[in-house]
């Protein structure tokens, strides 16, 4: 009979990759361009306060996975402190629903690259279906096909990035330079503003949590991964944005569709064309792979916990949660041919990262419960200087929603869909914990609850199963 429980096989590098792969997207080096084509070399001050804030966030997912090493992630983090309902809706609208609309978009991206660069009798939505499912296909394969898979298309994107900025900067390239002289900060405190734009050039970060169990060493790995991860992005999409202002001029990085294409264009002729368009398909298939590997396991850890159709909790004999992945992999390729080419698919993408910013929020918060509804349990990773890291971090995410978009008009169609995702899930998610689960809402889980049954559970964990919550807060 198979085993339905995960394996740990994954290592840091394969971690780090992950952390890494999914933000470095298409999307993000869009908002990179642009950000240095609004400010020039400035845009380096809202990237270092986004990473600030972004690291917040790292630390608080770091702390909670150190105490719940689960593949639910954020739901399981959730249990103990505000229950079911608010774990469902963290997922369904911060990582579900959102991820059907960037991955979609994400795929269309590399198909249309492809496309124009190199397959331009094909059809980009073609390529796109084929790409799509062979990273269904990895993943399906196990997390070890994964594992180096991520490694090399991550790899090869950020080795590329780097190499392309330096040739930039060292102007070694075919390209030839403005050679006009720019004023760092034109735009003085305004700077500032561009946090909300650069926030975008981190986020997802967290998506090596869900690997808790399939991490060889998670409680080390995942912290170290996240945080290798935002310094590797920073220095990455720094050297790129520097070198791109010496090419390409601000108005035209900041006005342009993808001024990511401009500069490589710029630096290296058509070579850098060629170059800058494998870069995007790399971003692009490290993102939707990513994708694909994470959210299944947050869907198959809740269908374990009768959150979510038990047959999304079923693994395949490489040990892939196997339902869930061609669940998620369907929906990006109903999206991909419905809405992919739709000029409001920012705006849906913009309206889940809202939503997505609040299950940042709701991390954060989980960090606080628990830091008083259980001061005991040891934590492998705590997050430094208290609870004030968390409520600096909640502070920080409220201003970038409130500044998600600099167009009021464009602002408020982003927080009406957001305002509608979010009650999809509300209504869902209240309807499933009340008539299939019959709890409570807000019914928590103890925690040794919600760590039973994991690989690697002791003997006297399962003896301390049976104590109270203050004798099980002193065992941890």
């Amino acid at each position: 009979m198979m085993n339905n429980q995960l394996r740990r096989t994954v290592g840091l590098w394969p971690t780090v990759a992950t952390a890494v792969g999914i933000v470095v997207a298409s999307s993000a080096m869009v908002s990179l361009g642009q950000g240095f084509g609004i400010a020039g070399g400035a845009f380096i001050i809202p990237m270092a306060i986004a990473m600030i804030l972004n690291l917040f966030v790292a630390f608080s997912f770091a702390e909670l996975s150190s105490m719940i090493p689960r593949a639910g992630g954020i739901n399981d983090y959730t249990l103990p402190t505000m229950g079911p309902f608010i774990g469902m809706v963290s997922v369904l609208s911060g990582y579900v629903l959102v991820n059907m609309f960037a991955g979609s978009a994400e795929a269309h991206i590399a198909g249309t690259v492809l496309h124009d660069i190199f397959f331009p009798s094909v059809s980009s939505t073609l390529i796109s279906t084929i790409f799509l499912i062979i990273i269904c296909l990895i993943n399906l394969r196990g997390i070890e096909l994964f594992s180096w898979s991520q490694m090399i298309l991550t790899g090869g994107m950020i080795f590329s990035i780097i190499v392309i900025g330096i040739i930039g900067l060292t102007g070694t390239g075919s390209g030839e330079s403005l050679k006009t002289s720019l004023e760092f900060n034109s735009m003085g405190w305004g700077v500032v503003g561009l946090s909300a734009l650069a926030f975008w050039l981190f986020v997802g970060i967290e998506f090596v949590c869900p690997m808790a169990e399939e991490i060889k060493k998670p409680k080390i790995y995942i912290p170290l991964a996240m945080i290798l991860g935002l310094l590797i992005i920073l220095v990455t999409d720094w050297i790129f944005g520097s070198a791109a202002i010496q090419y390409v001029s601000l108005d035209i990085l900041a006005e342009s569709g993808s001024p990511h294409v401009e500069a490589g264009t710029a630096i290296l002729g058509k070579t850098g064309q060629i170059w800058i368009g494998i870069v995007t398909f790399l971003a692009t298939a490290s993102t939707i792979n990513t994708l694909i590997c994470s959210i299944p396991r947050m869907l198959y850890s809740m269908a374990k916990r009768d959150q979510m159709p038990r047959i999304f909790g079923k693994l395949n004999k490489w040990g892939s949660p196997w339902v869930a992945i061609i669940f998620m992999s369907s929906l990006f390729l109903v999206f991909l041919i419905g809405i992919s080419g739709s000029a409001s698919i920012t705006t849906f993408i913009l309206a889940g990262a809202f939503c997505w910013m609040i299950t940042y929020i709701i991390a954060h918060l989980n960090v606080i419960i628990m830091r008083f509804k259980y001061p005991k349990v040891k934590r492998a990773f705590k997050t430094p200087l208290g609870i004030s890291l968390p409520i600096i971090g909640i502070i920080g995410i409220v201003y970038m929603m409130i500044n998600i978009y600099p167009d009021p008009v464009v602002k408020g169609q982003i927080f009406k869909y957001a305002i509608v995702f979010l009650l999809i899930t509300i209504v869902y998610s209240a309807l499933w914990v009340k008539l299939s689960m019959k709890k409570r809402l807000f019914e928590t889980t103890p925690i040794e609850k919600v760590l039973e049954g994991l690989p690697d559970s002791s003997e006297e964990f399962v003896k301390a199963s049976n104590k109270s919550n203050s004798e099980i807060s002193e065992y941890y």
